[in-house]
């Protein structure tokens, strides 16, 4: 009965306007139709995790003591908890952007995104068409069911077996920094479990595998730096050839090169908020976008004074600037660090401190909540419904993409959380990690201020005063010129 009470609270909470239906359908059996019912809070939608075991044909396992449901489909298992935003696919942790719900019977899971992640890692058959506004049911054959792996004198060979002959042009592969080998199967559907229990050798190191809708992302983690690849379709047997190429040497040039690629020539800062989104709003008034853009567009002149870098900015004015333009803004100014500036906000106005993020799944509840607050800026946008998609996959994504920069994602933010220690004469929260949408899709190392709580009336009227915000926008400087003139030293070497 408690349960089911917090259930209903929660759910007066977070909005719910009404229960409607949904239709579910399958493309392979179409004489069976069916109608679920959800809940709509007006941007979530939630379903009942019993109705996905039903439309699926699932097997379950339920403790309802412990809150806990084990979905088994298709030889995964697909565990989630109530009141949680992780789901657990084979013992590999994703994030929602959203909490479950629970009754103390059933568990309630945000439609969209809870679908997203059983597309992507346990069933890529099980879609939601927006347009009819329906779950797809579509039982997929693996057409990707094995890999070989031989090391050879010069490279290491990979023979992934496939039951079909792929056209041209419908593999791509692409090597990023920090040894991963992406190799991306469009109308491939693999079997992932039996892929991970590949026997590895030569090169490779590890395997991961990703599967969006009908196309597959295999992603092998390198011992080594390669030359160079070739990949290429066996037709008797059907498989896909890789070839990953040692180098045996490397010309002047090619250095030259590489060294031009990591040199910090760009840097984006980013002023969140702005325009019709004023973001946090303090007791005496002051409003997080002013906040933002004042200490930004001092950190961007610390930086043209006091380097050789361009500044970007993201906005440079009081505009509304959506989410996915920020880091669009960022890649095609082929910017090197992106630094996003944030205050934040707490219902307990006692909490102060300053801290630093980089995304990845949330690790606490105040980080997780920290990023569903700045997140929530999406019901702002006019489209708004091109997060449907990145609300479903965004962090498992954006995981992938930020591999290749985390570690220097990582020494960025805890550098710079260093300098604000120095500086700031406020609590020192640390470096933590978190999903914030602004981050997903930029193509470079990252960190993500938060330099104060607004709702601290003492820390709001600390960031009324413009020596203090240029204490920070110093402090912020002192960290991006430290790890500036770290990276770059290795390069001069």
């Amino acid at each position: 009965m408690r349960e089911r009470l917090i259930f209903a609270l929660c759910m007066i909470l977070m909005g719910i306007l009404h229960a409607s239906y949904i239709s579910v359908h399958y493309p392979n059996d179409p004489a069976r139709q069916e109608t679920i019912k959800t809940f709509d809070t007006g941007h979530i939608t939630y379903i009942s995790s019993a109705d996905m075991v039903r439309i699926l044909n699932a097997g379950v396992f339920t403790n309802n003591a412990r809150g806990k449901v084990v979905i088994y489909f298709g030889g995964h298992r697909i565990k989630i908890s109530a009141y949680s935003s992780f789901v657990v696919v084979d013992d590999q942790v994703y994030q929602m952007p959203f909490h479950s719900l629970s009754d103390g019977i059933d568990i309630y899971v945000p439609m969209r995104a809870f679908i997203g992640v059983l597309n992507r890692h346990a069933a890529p058959g099980v879609s939601y068409d927006a347009d009819l506004n329906s779950i797809v049911v579509e039982l997929i054959t693996h057409n990707i069911n094995k890999l070989n792996i031989e090391e050879k004198a010069n490279g290491t060979v990979i023979r992934i077996a496939t039951t079909k002959t792929f056209a041209e042009g419908s593999f791509t592969g692409w090597s990023a920094r920090n040894r991963w080998f992406y190799l991306t199967v469009s109308g491939g559907i693999a079997d992932s479990i039996a892929l991970r229990k590949t026997k590895l050798a030569g090169v490779v190191r590890g395997i991961t595998v990703d599967q969006t809708g009908r196309s597959v992302q295999i992603a092998f983690q390198l011992r080594a730096e390669i030359k160079d690849f070739e990949i290429y379709q066996n037709n008797s047997p059907n498989e896909i050839v890789l070839t990953l190429r040692s180098p045996l040497s490397a010309s002047a040039n090619k250095i030259q090169k590489l060294k031009d690629a990591w040199y910090i020539d760009t840097i984006i800062i980013d002023a969140g908020h702005g325009g019709k989104d004023p973001g946090t709003t303090g007791k005496y008034g002051l409003r997080e976008k002013f906040v933002t853009l004042d200490i930004a567009k001092r950190l961007g002149r610390l930086i043209e004074k006091n380097t050789n870098a361009k500044v970007v900015y993201t906005r440079d004015e009081d505009i509304f600037v959506p989410l996915w333009q920020r880091t669009k803004i960022a890649n095609e100014n082929n910017g090197k660090l992106f630094i996003s500036i944030h205050a934040n906000a707490n219902n307990n106005r006692r909490i102060k401190g300053f801290e630093t993020f980089i995304l990845r799944p949330g690790k606490t509840s105040d980080a997780i909540d920290v990023a569903e607050r700045e997140n929530g800026v999406i019901k702002l946008e006019e489209e708004a419904s091109r997060y449907d998609h990145l609300t479903e996959d965004s962090f498992i994504i954006a995981s992938l993409m930020q591999n290749a920069f985390m570690k220097e994602s990582e020494d960025l933010a805890a550098t710079v959380q260093s300098e604000l220690k120095k500086s700031i004469p406020s609590p020192d929260r640390g470096v933590k990690q978190a999903g914030f949408f602004v981050l997903v899709g930029a193509s470079m190392p990252h960190a993500y201020l938060e330099v104060g709580f607004l709702s601290n009336p003492l820390e709001e009227k600390q960031l009324r005063k413009p020596g203090y915000r240029q204490s920070i926008a110093q402090a912020a400087f002192n960290g991006v010129q430290r790890f500036k003139d770290k990276y770059e030293r290795v390069l001069q070497d």
